[in-house]
């Protein structure tokens, strides 16, 4: 089985943007889960909204890459896919809807995040965008 989800990948001081869902332990990249008949770019700005409170530009998307790996909190087998990108947004992020804390991490948070968002931290600090 796979799951389809996309991730916004903000980067400021070498950190990056992460997430932690209320009365999880683990924090993921912020993003989600498309609707029936959503595109990649009309799928993350509704979950940056409704997530984090600010509104992505769209005409900033920029494609980061495509992860996978053994889905977090899921048996054997499930695979989440994870298509990422950047962009720009306005507004002031803050923790909203099922989202409990957002947070800045650097690459030593490694241990606190799910699989796929580790092979993304890996790669990001291989091309010195994290430290």
């Amino acid at each position: 089985m796979m799951i389809d989800k996309l991730a916004w990948i903000e980067i400021r001081d070498y950190r990056i943007l992460s997430s932690r869902s209320r009365g999880k332990d683990t924090w993921y990249l912020p993003g989600g889960k498309r609707e029936p008949g959503e595109s990649d770019e009309q799928t993350l700005v509704r979950e940056i909204r409704e997530e984090l409170g600010v509104a992505l530009l769209s005409s900033t998307l920029t494609f980061e890459g495509n992860f996978q790996a053994q889905a977090h909190g899921h048996p054997e087998g499930v695979i989440v896919k994870m298509k990422c990108y950047s962009a720009s947004y306005k507004g002031t992020i803050k923790a909203s809807s099922e989202i409990e804390e957002v947070a800045w991490l650097t690459y030593a948070d490694r241990n606190k995040i799910s699989p796929v968002d580790k092979i993304i931290f890996d790669r990001l600090k291989e091309k010195g965008r994290i430290k």
